[in-house]
């Protein structure tokens, strides 16, 4: 279970800096938000000067920017309902039958839509759900006379949920392992059924944390590009950021592109400060220490609901993400590596990923160490303050800017010069270094916190500091998280289709790009091919992200 960033151990770093090591710590944390802030600035300035008065007008009085909206706030709430209605029964069941065969693989299955990139989950769900997927062909064996279209909301919906319904799982799930023991020899004690032991030990826990999780996936499906891209079939069922894309590419019309830009922004704004105000899960309860034992999932009627609910995640899952490989591996492997499109794309892929990687892992260490540079509790002057808390703000600009947003003010910005493709590899860099930056630091912040507390006191005795502590005391424990973020950041970035969307080109072509150029002319065979391997490289990256770390069981941190 991940470890929370605690204030106070920032409080014991400062205790044994001396100058030479705040100084440097402070500037680096300076530069890392002047960038950060900068970058999004500009962006957002931009939007601003060339859309001017005209802009903010259009986006209330635009009656298609108002159709784009309330399409985009109603797929979100039916995502998020659909997602926590399913992943709720789900969570309860792995709870309440503890063993069973593949149980650990099954929690793992459901880490995999997390780091999976959205293109390659949605040609998987068009494998089982499309017109001659798996599930039309049994509708049609059993006399249905009309085929699921996966097209439109309907299609948009069964996306969400399918990378959705995952985290929320894992979330319940870890919530309701952390029930103390006591309260399930209660239970049983009391007799109490499987109603009353939701209603009075279960729900009380998930309704916690319930609102964060909502809110968590009500902003990843309000800013959602790539599948309602592929599965939205048309303006009727388009969301902000896919409007934008449309406006700009399609369309040609700035002015209707920026509207639709600032309002993402509001929107974004006011969802962002609302789920500020949910409060931070409580712990749910003192215990004794003994392990958890549920008497609840032995009775038969249960065991089968919980059976069933359990086999129907896992093939909810498990089909699409099988379909890829199965698509992947009949497709002609060894003539598509082989094409001069592939390995242009593959080479730019990885150049671009590196890059954001290294970017993203080098801004996070700056603003980690420059927080531990900064005094804790009553010693932090009123500047300190503020400087820390936009340094842990920093991260998550991109939440209140999206991608697709921060895409657009700089196509204007490199518009107004006249050359958008020269400086586009080094824009689509930035915004993926800085979309993969909150998940960077939420892996290296608690890593760092705990080794500087630990290591803080005896690095000082010895006078140790600058390259002498980083080689022998640092790197040999923080190379791993930083492997771990390193490999993950990556990984994001290779998958990514929204920051490249507006500038691919002949010269800017990545694999997503490709692979959503071959399904736009109806190649799918050659997409199917391309999404394998792609799949493959973000597999390995994932792997090497976890090399010699302790699997948890499966185990999901709320935090």
């Amino acid at each position: 279970m991940a470890r929370r960033h605690d204030p106070e151990l920032s409080g014991t770093v400062f205790q044994f800096m001396d100058l030479r090591e705040r100084l440097p710590a402070l500037t680096g944390g300076l530069v890392a938000f002047s960038a950060i802030a900068a970058f999004i600035g500009i962006a957002v300035v931009s939007l601003l000067q060339f859309g001017g008065e005209g802009a903010l007008l259009s986006v209330a009085t635009d009656p298609v920017v108002g159709a784009v909206l309330r399409f985009t706030l109603f797929q979100a709430v039916l995502s998020m309902l659909l997602s926590v209605a399913f992943a709720i029964p789900v969570a309860r069941a792995l709870a309440r039958q503890p063993r069973f065969p593949g149980r650990v693989w099954l929690i793992r299955l459901m880490a995999v839509p997390m780091g999976l990139p959205v293109l390659i989950g949605a040609l998987g769900l068009l494998g089982i759900w499309g017109r001659q997927g798996l599930v039309n062909d049994m509708l049609v064996l059993l006399g249905a006379g009309q085929r699921f279209s996966i097209y439109g909301l309907g299609g948009i919906l069964l996306a969400h949920v399918f990378f959705n319904m995952p985290l929320a799982a894992r979330l319940v799930l870890a919530a309701l392992e952390r029930i103390p023991a006591e309260y399930w020899r209660t239970s049983a004690g009391l007799g109490m059924g499987s109603l009353s032991n939701f209603r009075f030990i279960e729900w009380p826990v998930i309704r916690r944390i319930l609102p964060g999780i909502a809110g968590l996936i009500f902003m990843l499906c309000i800013t959602s590009f790539t599948l309602v891209l592929l599965l939205g079939g048309g303006p009727a069922a388009s969301t902000i950021e896919v409007a934008i894309y449309q406006a700009l590419r399609l369309d040609f019309d700035p002015p209707r592109a920026i509207s639709l830009a600032l309002l993402q922004i509001a929107v974004t704004g006011v969802i962002l400060g609302l789920l500020s105000l949910a409060g931070t899960p409580s712990d749910p309860g003192a215990s004794a220490g003994a392990a958890v034992r549920r008497f609840d999932g032995r009775a038969p009627v249960t065991r089968v609901l919980d059976g069933i609910a359990i086999l129907a995640a896992a093939l909810f899952l498990g089909l699409p993400l099988g379909q890829v490989a199965i698509s992947g591996l009949r497709a002609d492997l060894l003539k598509l590596t082989g094409e001069k499109a592939f390995q242009d794309a593959a080479l730019t892929s990885l150049a671009i990923a590196a890059s954001a990687a290294v970017i993203s892992v080098a801004a996070s260490v700056a603003i980690i160490e420059a927080r531990a540079a900064l005094p804790a509790g009553k010693r932090r002057s009123q500047p300190a303050m503020v400087f820390s808390g936009l340094l842990a703000a920093s991260s998550s600009l991109v939440l209140l800017v999206p991608t697709t947003v921060l895409a657009t003010g700089w196509f204007m910005v490199l518009r107004a010069y006249g050359n958008t493709s020269a400086f586009a590899p080094l824009v689509v860099v930035c915004i993926n270094a800085l979309m993969s930056l909150p998940f960077t630091m939420r892996v290296l912040a608690p890593a760092f916190a705990e080794h500087r507390a630990r290591t803080a006191r005896l690095a000082a005795s010895l006078g140790m500091h600058g390259l002498a502590r980083l080689k022998f005391v640092d790197w040999p424990v923080l190379h791993r998280p930083i492997l771990t973020g390193f490999s993950f950041s990556m990984a994001l970035s290779l998958g990514d289709l929204g920051a490249v969307a507006l500038f691919g080109s002949e010269n800017l072509t990545t694999l997503p790009y490709l692979i959503y150029s071959r399904m736009g002319s109806y190649r799918s065979d050659d997409a199917d091919g391309f999404a394998f391997l792609l799949g493959l490289v973000c597999l390995i990256l994932a792997l090497a992200g976890t090399w010699g770390t302790a699997s948890g069981e499966g185990r999901a941190d709320v935090g």
